[in-house]
């Protein structure tokens, strides 16, 4: 019997399988590789403006503590449940490993829409979370960061409850902070100008250019607005963007600058145009060069993952391609370039250690310095996953989390089991 199920959990379980048995880890080795140390449930109550009381559940993962201190964001979503954020914990161990991070992997969240929410209502309900998690995190312990459904104003109040609980500012408690509060310049951006970047890569090996090629983003969040500006910045035309409220293609390209002022203005990209409507489920599937999955898990499955007409696939979300599609991507190896999503949207996690390692020594660095060194980590990993998969002739994201699961068993290997 286990605690965590569903099918984002099963997801990551059998991706797990499927890589230790590529790396042929003895079955009496994985369970403590794969199950996480410590999984946290919490009731978290707030008055309502109304003057109700509701309690809200709130969960946090830390999947192991071998190479230093857990790190991971913290989403607010209806869906979170205990199965999803352990596994979203366990592939931010993976993606902490392949980046070289002194990291393990944590995640966490609560049942809530934050839509349903005032200010008043959602700052109470971040303090609460933050309260009843403060026995469990720590900057040596376990750092948070935005997700989902939060965002830098979140964090602040994360870390002024942690703060006022220790009696003294403790800014290296979440990254993802404000700059006036500790935060470093590039953060919010760094998970989409860092899947532009891979792009760009990617493009190189196959002989191809950025400028002039079709990018299709499904998920016009933070990840995605900011990885189709960084796209179009490189040339690229932005042909389909899509929300949870609509989808819409065009062909001859997408006036980014004119969604952006809409989303600024509205919220959401429902309202911008009429013509341009088309099935969310059918935008992936229109013809392009790079298509940017930056939304949820479990997107592209068996049933699209052969009609697929991309020619690079950069997972921007966590988990897009089930097992089942994986299997058809790696008969489409020569057709589809995978950047899998443990190395394309790995630069908020590089950029939130560049925080927390300026937080612990009170000494900041630019933008020009942040980006400097996130491209630097990011193509010492790309090279890795491309030398891997092209040595032992497997799939980009075998590569991948091989490279990551490896990490963590030598390290794990090297200090023991205690006592």
């Amino acid at each position: 019997m286990t605690i965590y199920s569903g099918p984002v959990f099963e997801m990551a379980r059998q991706q797990f399988v499927t890589i230790a048995d590529h790396l042929q880890i003895p079955d009496d080795e994985r369970d403590r590789l794969f199950y996480p140390k410590r999984a946290i449930t919490v009731s978290c109550p707030i008055h309502r403006d109304d003057g109700s009381t509701v309690v809200y559940q709130g969960y946090r993962v830390q999947h192991h503590l071998t190479l230093g201190p857990t790190k991971g964001g913290t989403r607010f979503s209806r869906d979170v449940d205990i199965g999803e954020v352990s596994a979203l914990a366990i592939w931010m161990s993976w993606k902490c490993a392949l980046a070289g991070l002194p990291y393990g992997g944590a995640k966490g969240g609560i049942t809530v829409d934050p839509n349903t929410l005032s200010i008043r209502e959602l700052e109470a309900l971040s303090r609460r979370y933050m309260q009843e998690m403060i026995p469990f995190v720590g900057p040596h312990t376990d750092i948070m960061a935005p997700d989902m459904g939060t965002n830098e104003q979140v964090m602040a109040w994360f870390m002024d409850t942690y703060s006022v609980h220790q009696g003294h500012t403790v800014a290296e408690i979440v990254t993802g902070k404000p700059v006036a509060t500790g935060g470093t310049e590039g953060r919010r951006e760094a998970t989409g100008h860092g899947i532009a970047y891979l792009v760009e890569r990617a493009f190189e090996r196959l002989k191809m250019r950025v400028s002039g090629s079709k990018a299709i983003v499904q998920g016009y969040g933070n990840v995605g607005s900011v990885t189709a500006q960084s796209l179009h910045k490189r040339g690229a035309r932005i042909v389909g963007v899509s929300d949870h409220t609509v989808a819409y293609y065009d062909p001859n390209g997408i006036d980014i600058s004119m969604v952006d002022e809409h989303v600024a203005r509205h919220g959401v990209l429902k309202g911008f145009s009429e013509q341009l409507k088309i099935d969310p489920e059918d935008l992936i599937l229109r013809d392009c060069d790079v298509l940017v999955p930056a939304a949820i898990e479990r997107v592209i499955t068996a049933k699209n993952a052969d009609k697929l007409k991309c020619r690079v696939l950069a997972e921007g979300a966590n988990g897009p391609t089930t097992p089942d599609a994986d299997l058809i991507l790696d008969q489409r190896r020569d057709e589809i370039f995978l950047i899998p999503d443990i190395l394309a949207n790995a630069g908020g996690v590089i950029v939130s250690y560049f925080e927390w390692v300026q937080d612990l020594q009170q000494f900041f660095w630019g933008e020009a310095e942040v980006n400097e060194k996130l491209y630097g980590i990011l193509e010492r990993a790309f090279n890795q996953v491309m030398n891997r998969a092209e040595r032992d002739r497997v799939s980009h994201r075998t590569a991948a989390m091989a490279i990551g699961v490896e990490k963590v068993r030598n390290a794990k290997r090297t200090r023991g089991l205690f006592p």
